[in-house]
């Protein structure tokens, strides 16, 4: 199983020594722009369920593409 945990930077080092010296678990950190694109993908995701249940209205794409 893979679990994302956001903690604060101040408290990581003392989380990531735990979590080390478990043996059945491996942890390593995500870089800032591994963990912005984890963010944006989790919230592309939500914004679908979202259109699908009928909750929010979808774009057309040249509206989408006039964002960028």
């Amino acid at each position: 199983m893979k679990v994302l945990i956001d903690i604060p930077d101040a408290k990581a080092p003392y989380l990531m020594d735990v979590l080390q010296h478990i043996s059945y678990v491996k942890a390593k950190p995500l870089t800032a722009k591994k963990a912005l694109l984890l963010s944006e993908i989790k919230d592309a995701v939500e914004e679908m369920k979202q259109i699908k249940a009928g909750k929010k209205q979808a774009r057309n794409f040249s509206e989408f593409l006039d964002e960028l």
